[in-house]
Parts: structure tokens; C-alpha cells; sequence
């Protein structure tokens, strides 16, 4: 367990742009929710959440998007960036039922392929197993 198990953060911009990170770990998978517009005023924490992750033997990363209505390149990049990070730890990064928006947006940047999508925790969970 490390400093961010368990834990749920609100990053506000303004009245209007509010985003949630709830962070679960189990065994070696860490399951990062997502909830609003993620914008790069909240990739620092997201960051400092997947690197705490990683650094501490979670070294699958689930991403789970669904309630993601608007994704900017600063937040794409974040994600980019802990799949780097996941797999040069031996892991892997899946993303969970990534919201319409997130998933049109991560198909015209052409990254859409670098990631295993799953619509359901249990599947992506199972994709992260060591075969």
C-alpha cells in the first residue's frame, strides 16, 4: 500500500471544470477512475498517482475513462505517459470503458491502438495477469 491507496481527489480550475481521481490497488493492479474534464490542471496528480503506483510494485494501470466528458492533449499525454511508465516496469496500461469523447479522441491522435480497451474492471483486471 502506498500514500495514495484508497484515496479521492478533487482538482478544481474553476467553478465549472471539477475532476475526481479515486485510486484503488490490489495485488499488482492499480485502478485510476477518472471522473469529469480532464485537463492538465489535473495531470500533476494524476502523475504523482501513477508514478507512487508503479514505484510501489502496481505495475498494471487500469484507467478507467467512462465518466471522462472531455479529455485535453495535457491529459493524453498523461496517459501516454504511465503506459510508458507501467510497461518499463515489466507492466502494462489497459483503459476501461473510455467515454465516447475520450475514445474518438484517442483514435485521431492514432494512439487509440497502444491500449487494450475493456468494458468491464473484471476483464481489464484478468488482461493483466502474467501469461
Amino acid at each position: 500500500m502506498n500514500e495514495f491507496d484508497g484515496l479521492f481527489f478533487k482538482s478544481r480550475c474553476n467553478r465549472r471544470s471539477i475532476v475526481e481521481l479515486n485510486i484503488r490497488q490490489t495485488a499488482n493492479i492499480c485502478i485510476l477512475t477518472v471522473k469529469g474534464r480532464f485537463k492538465s490542471d489535473s495531470v500533476a496528480t494524476f502523475d504523482a498517482a501513477v508514478q507512487s503506483a508503479v514505484d510501489s510494485g502496481h505495475i498494471y494501470l487500469i484507467i478507467d475513462l467512462e465518466d471522462v466528458p472531455m479529455i485535453d492533449s495535457s491529459a493524453i499525454g498523461a496517459v501516454v505517459h504511465a503506459l510508458g511508465i507501467s510497461k518499463q516496469a515489466g507492466g502494462d496500461t489497459k483503459l476501461l470503458n473510455p467515454s465516447v469523447f475520450a475514445t474518438k479522441t484517442f483514435k485521431m491522435t492514432g494512439i487509440l491502438s497502444l491500449f487494450g480497451i475493456y468494458a468491464s474492471e473484471a476483464e481489464a483486471s484478468a488482461a493483466c495477469q502474467p501469461r
